[in-house]
Order: structure tokens, then C-alpha cells, then sequence
């Protein structure tokens, strides 16, 4: 009887795993309907094929990593020619409350998606070096050769007759006109000050400093609204001339210039075809007319600025018109700089206040020159007002600090990504020995460079742009 029962036991068990072995069978034959949850164990799974996947579509393939995409440039033209990195800006945020280590945990995932090598602990020469270059691609600075130095004692010889450009010679009259952004992004603090706050006290100490006689206007853009979609329309038609044409008078000034805070988006192009206007009555061959744009970022609501510059540069005013980034994105780096380029004008990334000060510094010096040109019954002198050896060492020294900077920042994320274990430390000291042989190969270019112009130091100006171009195989246009 025992017996019996055994047996019917192990059959009914038997058909009961038959049973639900078939309703898994079926269960995993059948679509899953819409409103049916995963279990947590399958969720796990497929995140971990979602993880895998992932890094899968990090690992570049063999066409990816070809020559062209791996070699570094290998002359400092092809260098300058590179765009600014969408991550240029400062890889730490040292104001912030945040440790190192969080610091560099957000580091490591936001540089998360490079292309890793496939086998981590055993990568190819090949892989790494493909890994740097677009490492560097996304951190790259904007390096500037001799012709940046050119345009800059081109700018500042304002006056000097061997500069045959009508345009950068004394007129009777001289004006200055500042572009200043005052979207939204200007509420941003730096070193305890909002850029905005920054920016008005540069721009306030510096036309405190310009001779009696000249004119200067101040026009803002950006500073109504908001920065949502639904004012968008509204912001991107707001600029107004809030300060001239008049001799300085700073509590007039500061009146007009109180009243705006950053607000809303950038209509950079918008602001420079209504300078056009501004200056409509100045007429280029009477007046020397200096427009400065102060941006923080890129055009926003396409109002074509590169096209507008041009328009400007090319009218009967025949101003010259320079650009300053003041603490901007590698995007915003590449777009000014394009304005710049498309009017023969500088463009300068200035951090702080006191960078921002020490450009506008420099209108400060040709209007002095302007006035001492007038009081001398407006015969052509030659300007010597500004030394091409300081010119020299300025240049020289901001590229050579690119250089540190640019170096260092690579090394910050490597061991990020070292420390949270995207690479091996053999390829952490593959990178960051690839890393310095490359920055130095930059610094020894910037001391050929610097040893060049100053054994052109002794020759005029004529003389000294001859040279460069016959050296450099410039296109710098007198």
C-alpha cells in the first residue's frame, strides 16, 4: 500500500512539473503585455546588457582609429587651426564646496563616454593614442600664433603712418562704442561677483579713464525677459543704447547701467546691426570708430552676428571692431572667435575682471595717443607708445600659460579616470607621458616664435610685418 502511494506521489509530481515547466514554456513564448512590470532579477539583467552594451559602443573599431584620427598636429599652424573643446572651461571648480575626490567622481562620469579600450588591462598603442586625441579634442584651448601678435601691435600702433589701412589711422574725431550681453548666463558668479557685476565695474573704471574728447555709447542686448521658451520672442528683440554718444560722466552712467541685470537670451547679431545705427551719423573718414562686443556665450537667437560684423566692417563707418569671451564655453570660444576673423578683428577669452579690465586697458592707451596726436596740430607722428618687446612677452606668455593649462587638465582627467577604473595604471602613464611630450613639443614652437620676434624687435613696423609674413606666410592685410 506504501508502495501504492509512493508511486502515485512521484506521478502527480511528476505531471505537476510537466505543467508548470509547459506555463514557463508559454510564458516566456508570449509577449509580456504593456502593463506588466519586469521582476527585479530581469531588470538587473538587462541593465547589465544596457552597461555592456554601453561600453561595447565606447570601443572604437579599426576604421575609427585610423591615421588621421589618431597623429597630433605637427606644425603650430595646424594647431591654431583647431576649434576650441566643448569642455575648454576649467576641469575644477575651486569655489566649490564640493571635495577633490566628488569632484573628480563627476569628472570620471562625465568623460565616461570616451572611447575606452576594449581589453582594459592589455589596450593597444594604437587604442590609447586614439583615447588621448579625443580627450584632447574635448579640452583643446584656442592657440594663436604671430598673427594673433600682429593683429594686437597692429591695434595698438593705431596712428602710426607706415599703417597704410585708412581704417587704423587718426581721425578728428574718436569713438568708442561697447556691445555689452546682458543675457541670463551674465548672473553667473566669478571670484564673488556676478559676471554682469564684474563686467559693469570694467567697463565703468575704464571709460572713467578715456581723454575728455571722446565720445563713448554703451548698448546692452539680452536684458529683457527671461530665459524660457515662452519669452524667447521678446528677449531675442531687446537691445538699447543706454549711454550716448557723450563725453563720460560716470553718475549719468551709472544711472543707465544700474538699471540693467542678465535676464533673457542673446541677440548678438541684433545688437551689432543697431551699433550700425548708432554710429550712422560717424562717418569713417572723419571719425576713427572702435566697436568692442563683450559676450559670455553664443548667439541664441539667430540674428546672424557673423554676417551683421561684416555688414558693419564693410560700411562707410569703417570701424574696428574686436570681440572679448568673457568666461566662455569652448563653443561660445569658436563662434566669437569666427566674428572676430570675419572683420580682421582680435578676439580675446578673458576669466576675471581684472583680464576684461586689462584688454579694455588698451583702448584706454590709443585714445591718450589720440589726444596727444590732436594737441600736436594733427600732423602724422610715429606712435611709440606701446613696446613690441612687452607685446612680445604678453603673447608669448599667455600661449605658454594655454600650454600649463591645457596639459594639466588632461592629467586631471586621466587619473580621474584612472581612480574609477575606466583604464590600468599603465595606461594612465602611457597618457600622461604622451600628454607632456606633446605640450612640450607646443612650448618649443612658442620659443622659436619668441626668440624670431625679438630679433625683429629693431625693425619698424612695415619692416617687422614683412618679415612675419615671409616667415609665417601670413595674409596680415596693412
Amino acid at each position: 500500500m506504501y508502495q501504492l502511494l509512493k508511486n502515485k506521489t512521484i506521478i502527480v509530481m511528476f505531471v505537476l512539473i510537466v505543467i508548470v515547466g509547459t506555463g514557463c514554456t508559454k510564458q516566456e513564448e508570449e509577449p509580456s503585455s504593456d502593463n506588466t512590470e519586469p521582476t527585479t532579477e530581469n531588470s538587473t539583467d538587462e541593465t547589465k546588457q544596457d552597461e555592456s552594451q554601453t561600453e561595447a559602443d565606447n570601443h572604437p573599431s579599426s576604421e575609427e582609429m585610423n591615421v588621421e584620427n589618431i597623429s597630433l598636429p605637427s606644425t603650430f599652424e595646424a594647431l591654431e587651426a583647431l576649434p576650441a573643446g566643448e569642455d575648454a572651461g576649467p576641469v575644477y571648480d575651486y569655489e566649490s564646496e564640493k571635495s577633490t575626490s566628488e569632484q573628480d567622481k563627476e569628472i570620471a562620469e562625465h568623460f565616461s563616454d570616451l572611447p575606452f579600450p576594449e581589453d582594459k588591462e592589455n589596450p593597444t598603442d594604437q587604442e590609447l593614442d586614439y583615447l588621448y586625441r579625443e580627450i584632447l579634442k574635448r579640452v583643446q584651448l584656442d592657440f594663436q600664433g604671430p598673427e594673433k601678435l600682429m593683429k594686437d601691435l597692429k591695434f595698438q600702433s593705431l596712428g602710426n603712418p607706415d599703417i597704410e589701412d585708412s581704417r587704423y589711422q587718426f581721425k578728428e574725431q574718436l569713438n568708442v562704442v561697447i556691445l555689452l550681453d546682458a543675457s541670463g548666463s551674465m548672473a553667473q558668479v566669478i571670484n564673488g561677483k556676478t559676471k554682469m557685476k564684474a563686467a559693469k565695474d570694467a567697463i565703468s573704471n575704464f571709460l572713467n579713464e578715456l581723454p575728455e574728447e571722446t565720445k563713448v555709447a554703451l548698448r546692452v542686448y539680452g536684458h529683457k525677459g527671461t530665459g524660457s521658451d515662452e519669452d524667447k520672442k521678446m528677449s531675442c528683440r531687446s537691445t538699447d543704447r543706454i549711454y550716448g554718444f557723450d563725453s563720460y560722466d560716470a553718475d549719468s552712467f551709472m544711472k543707465s547701467l544700474n538699471q540693467i541685470e542678465p535676464a533673457g537670451w542673446t541677440p548678438t547679431g541684433l545688437a551689432l546691426k543697431e551699433a550700425q545705427k548708432d554710429l550712422s551719423a560717424f562717418d569713417g573718414s572723419k571719425n576713427t570708430n572702435i566697436v568692442y562686443l563683450v559676450s559670455d556665450g553664443i548667439e541664441t537667437c539667430d540674428t546672424n552676428p557673423v554676417q551683421t560684423a561684416k555688414k558693419l566692417y564693410d560700411s562707410k563707418i569703417t570701424p574696428i571692431i574686436n570681440v572679448l569671451g568673457f568666461d566662455v564655453d569652448g563653443e561660445g570660444q569658436n563662434q566669437l572667435q569666427e566674428i572676430a576673423d570675419s572683420v580682421d578683428g582680435i578676439y580675446q577669452t578673458v576669466s576675471d575682471e581684472n583680464e576684461l579690465m586689462n584688454e579694455l586697458e588698451k583702448v584706454n592707451e590709443i585714445a591718450d595717443a589720440w589726444q596727444d596726436w590732436k594737441e600736436q596740430g594733427m600732423q602724422s607722428i610715429d606712435l611709440q607708445h606701446v613696446s613690441n618687446e612687452l607685446d612680445i612677452f604678453v603673447y608669448t606668455t599667455d600661449e605658454e600659460s594655454k600650454v600649463v593649462d591645457e596639459r594639466t587638465r588632461i592629467n586631471f582627467i586621466v587619473n580621474a579616470l584612472n581612480d574609477y577604473g575606466h583604464i590600468s595604471n599603465e595606461s594612465r602613464k602611457y597618457l600622461e607621458e604622451k600628454n607632456s611630450d606633446y605640450h612640450d613639443w607646443i612650448l618649443s614652437e612658442i620659443d622659436t616664435f619668441e626668440k624670431e620676434l625679438e630679433a625683429m624687435n629693431d625693425k619698424g613696423y612695415k619692416e617687422a610685418v614683412k618679415a612675419l609674413e615671409e616667415k609665417y606666410e601670413l595674409n596680415v592685410d596693412e
